[in-house]
């Protein structure tokens, strides 16, 4: 045989396998249950569907025309409070009305050989892909319009910045590898010095977002930071000081961790009727089209969510070899709501006094779907409303409060990323790949009232041990054994 025709049957094998890898990765698996039924306080989960490849369905973003919007929940309208901005993630309300943003990507992606290769592909696809601008940006309403008509870049020298936090003239981001302090008088027209680094941050990864919030008193700052894996496929070491949320006070000057087995935390925000921190999170994926939903929960210390061993309590992911710790199961917590299997949320804000979305969606949490890459069919590209009932513990399904991102021919106009109230009680909505902060708010609803706080006495404590029949009348007592009893 010529050396030509070796080459030529060579080049036939080539194509013929990347072929069939192609059609692996466009073949994917198919959900069988829909979105809502993966989500809620009591979501049906499926056996898991294990992947070797992981299912690829990544939605084109294309923008949005000059004359088109989301579609808004009735009796809600949107409008855009800025456009022309660089892929803006997360924003924040200072006191005075400004709205800060970060504009932001992920740092540079490390890895090579095919895998890189393909995560860099897919990432651009979805409209990850551009170099971070690392702006941290000013946005003002000077006319009470709804609109933005002042424009200022307050730093432009940092690294893949996420979250901000705001106190007693002391602005607060975190880059995705350190949580930074700057003097920030408000209204100024940038914020000038050199930064005081609270802390490193375990930098980049798989999830490199690293979002802050302050407690209500202003004196810890809570940074949740995402995993480097999906799950600890590179080992656990690599893992050191991610899939958790820290706790750094502001008195101490010392960092501890707060919460951890959380895979990818996202939102924070203090539920108003507990005082409770409350996180969104990512899950694991390549379990299938209908697992693992990605969740809304409460955060005590000390909390233990599972990740990478387990997810949603009791269910083993047999894939992790790391060992397992002794009796994790035990004391893995379950989260409270599931949002759905990979619809990616993001932003998380609890509806506070004052909010302009009237009373249909008063009292709950909102939460961006940023949507997802690897389910068929896609899920998220939405805002949901999550109804809490008097007590602060989350009821029902979510409700759609902002949709029509999506199109159904595999493209979407853009991702909601972040959720935050204009100080006027609107909504803010972040919309990263089309470079557009949306504005929703009832028109004619005046501001929500307060929700007010649950107060809940403690249990009493136990002073002595004593027999448990004395707890009950003598006359039961006598009829009842203690054997009776304990049975």
């Amino acid at each position: 045989m010529s050396t030509k025709a070796k080459i030529l049957i060579a080049l036939a094998l080539v194509i013929v396998v990347i072929g069939g890898l192609a059609v692996w990765l466009t073949r994917g698996d198919t959900a069988e249950l829909s979105v809502q039924a993966v989500a809620g306080s009591d979501p049906e989960l499926t056996q898991p569907r294990s992947e070797l490849v992981p299912t690829v369905n990544i939605a084109e973003p294309v923008g949005w025309e000059a004359n088109e919007k989301p579609t808004a929940a009735q009796g809600l309208t949107v409008s855009r409070f800025a456009t022309g901005l660089d892929h803006p993630r997360i924003i924040y309300t200072l006191p005075n009305g400004d709205v800060l943003a970060t504009l932001t990507n992920s740092p540079p992606r490390e890895g090579g050989g095919i895998k890189g290769w393909v995560m860099r592909n897919l990432m651009g696809k979805a409209g990850a892909g551009d170099a971070s601008p690392n702006q941290l940006v000013l946005l003002r309403d000077t006319n009470g319009d709804g609109t933005a008509d002042v424009r200022q870049v307050l730093r432009d020298d940092l690294a893949s910045p996420s979250g901000i936090a705001w106190r007693d003239g002391k602005l607060y981001v975190a880059n995705h590898n350190a949580l930074l302090r700057f003097d920030y008088a408000l209204g100024a027209s940038a914020v000038t010095g050199q930064p005081t680094k609270l802390m490193d941050l375990a930098g980049g990864g798989n999830h490199w977002m690293r979002n802050i919030v302050l407690n209500p008193d202003g004196t810890k700052l809570y940074v949740a930071v995402g995993s480097a894996s999906n799950v600890g496929e590179n080992g656990m070491a690599a893992e050191e000081g991610r899939a958790m949320i820290w706790e750094y006070d502001l008195r101490t000057n010392r960092a501890r961790k707060y919460a951890v087995g959380l895979r990818n935390p996202n939102g924070l925000d203090f539920n108003p009727w507990s005082g409770e921190l409350w996180v969104t999170v990512n899950e694991r994926d390549m379990l299938g089209s209908d697992l693992v939903p990605d969740y809304l929960t409460n955060v005590p210390v000390g909390a233990q969510y599972g990740w990478p061993w387990v997810y949603w309590k009791d269910n083993i992911d047999s894939r992790v070899d790391a060992p397992r710790p002794q009796y994790l199961e035990e004391y893995t917590r379950r989260p409270e709501y599931a949002l759905g299997p990979h619809v990616a949320a993001l932003g998380l804000t609890f509806t506070g006094e004052g909010n302009r979305l009237g009373t249909q969606f008063g009292r709950g949490a909102i939460i961006a779907r940023h949507g997802s890459w690897n389910r068929k069919p896609a899920s998220g590209y939405d805002v949901v409303f999550v109804k809490f009932d008097d007590l602060g513990n989350p009821v029902g399904k979510p409700v759609p409060l902002l949709t029509g991102f999506l199109e159904g021919n595999g493209k979407t106009h853009g991702r909601p990323t972040w959720v935050a109230f204009a100080q006027d009680g609107a909504l803010l909505v972040s919309d990263d790949t089309a470079g557009i902060i949306w504005r929703v708010v009832a028109p004619g609803a005046g501001p929500n009232a307060a929700i007010q706080r649950v107060e809940r006495g403690n249990l009493k404590a136990k002073r002595e041990l004593k027999d448990p029949t004395m707890e009950f009348s003598d006359e039961f007592a006598r009829e009842h054994s203690i054997t009776d009893l304990m049975q």
